[in-house]
C-alpha cells in the first residue's frame, strides 16, 4: 500500500495553478479563454533584463551561489529597500530564494512550531494557509467586508488574537482585492500588536510597484515593527519575470539566519543566471518599468467604466 505522510494529506492543491492549467487545456481546443487566475503580467521582461542574463552566460557564471543569493544581488536589494521603501537593511538581513512562494515558506517554517496560529485577513492568497499547514501551524481567518475596502481593522485584529497567536500574514497591496492598507491603517494594526510582543508580521509587498494612487507603506518602516517583520519581495511582478523565479526577504538577522539555514537544506541558492539578471533589474531606475503600470492602470479603468455602465455595477 502506498501511504503518504499526514503533512502532504493536509494540504490542497493549489487553485491558482489549477484554474491556469485548466485554461490552458481550453486554449489548446481552441477555446477563446480569458484565465484570470494567475497574478502574472501579459508583458515579456524588459530586454535590459534579458540582455543581462545572455551576458552572465557569456561570462560562465555557471557555479553554484551562496544560499543566501550573491553579495552583489543583495547589495543591490538593500539599496531598493532604502530607496523605494525607507528600509534599512545589512548584508545578513536578506535571503534571496526560488521566488517569494519560498521565501513565505522558509518563513513559517523556521517560526511556526506545531499549532501555533497565523491570522490571516480575508481574501488571501491562497497559498498562505497551505504554507501555514505545511508548517503545521493554524490558519486564522479574518473576514473582512466591503465596508473597510477588504482591509482588517485594529478591533478585528485584537478580536482574532489568542494566546496561541504567532504571526500576522498580509499582502499590501492585496492579492486578491488590490486593497492598500494606509500608514493610517498599519499604525493602527501596529499599535495593538504592541500589546503582544511575541507576535510577528510578514508583510508580502510584491504588488508594491502595480499600485495606482502611489504611497506604498511598509510594516517595517515603523520602528517599533522593525525588528518583528519579515518583508517578502521579488520580481515577478514588477518587472514580468514571473518564470525566473527571484524573491527575497528582509528580516531581523536571526530570522533571516535561520531562513538560510532552512534553504541550505532544501533548495540551496537560486538560479545563478537569474540571479545576475536581477542585480540589473534592482539596480534599474524605477520609471523603466512603469509603462506596464501605466498599461495596467489603463485597462482598469477601461473595465470599470464598461461595468458601471452595466444595469445594478457600481
Amino acid at each position: 500500500m502506498n501511504q503518504l505522510s499526514d503533512r502532504i494529506n493536509s494540504l490542497s492543491t493549489s487553485q491558482t495553478l489549477a484554474m491556469a492549467a485548466k485554461a490552458r487545456e481550453l486554449r489548446a481546443e481552441g477555446k477563446d479563454i480569458i484565465g484570470l487566475s494567475l497574478g502574472e503580467p501579459d508583458f515579456n521582461t524588459p530586454d535590459f533584463i534579458k540582455e543581462a542574463a545572455i551576458q552572465a552566460i557569456h561570462d560562465n557564471y555557471n557555479s553554484y551561489t551562496p544560499v543566501d543569493g550573491y553579495v552583489e544581488l543583495k547589495e543591490a536589494i538593500i539599496h531598493k529597500f532604502k530607496r523605494d521603501n525607507n528600509l534599512n537593511y545589512t548584508l545578513p538581513q536578506i535571503v534571496v530564494s526560488t521566488g517569494a512562494k519560498q521565501s513565505l515558506a522558509n518563513v513559517a517554517l523556521v517560526i511556526l512550531n506545531a499549532g501555533d496560529e497565523v491570522i490571516l485577513p480575508c481574501p488571501y492568497w491562497v497559498s498562505y494557509a497551505e504554507i501555514v499547514k505545511l508548517a503545521q501551524g493554524v490558519p486564522v481567518e479574518v473576514k473582512t467586508t466591503i465596508a473597510t475596502d477588504f482591509k482588517m481593522t485594529a478591533e478585528q485584529l485584537e478580536a482574532a488574537i489568542t494566546p496561541k497567536t504567532k504571526m500576522l500574514w498580509f499582502s499590501s497591496p492585496c492579492n486578491p482585492s488590490g486593497s492598500i492598507y494606509s500608514k493610517e491603517e498599519l499604525r493602527a494594526l501596529a499599535d495593538v500588536l504592541q500589546k503582544y510582543p511575541d507576535i510577528y508580521v510578514v508583510s508580502d509587498e510584491i504588488y508594491e510597484h502595480i499600485n495606482f494612487v502611489g504611497g506604498h507603506v511598509s510594516m517595517a518602516g515603523f520602528d517599533d515593527m522593525y525588528n518583528r517583520t519579515v518583508t517578502v519581495n521579488g520580481v515577478s511582478k514588477a518587472f514580468a519575470m514571473t518564470g525566473w523565479r527571484i524573491g527575497f526577504i528582509g528580516a531581523p538577522d536571526w530570522i533571516a539566519r535561520a531562513c538560510n539555514k532552512m534553504q541550505g537544506q532544501v533548495t540551496s541558492g537560486a538560479n545563478c543566471i537569474a540571479q545576475r539578471a536581477v542585480i540589473t533589474a534592482m539596480e534599474a531606475d524605477p520609471s523603466k518599468i512603469r509603462f506596464m503600470v501605466d498599461e495596467f492602470k489603463s485597462r482598469r479603468d477601461l473595465i470599470l467604466s464598461l461595468m458601471n455602465d452595466l444595469p445594478g455595477f457600481n
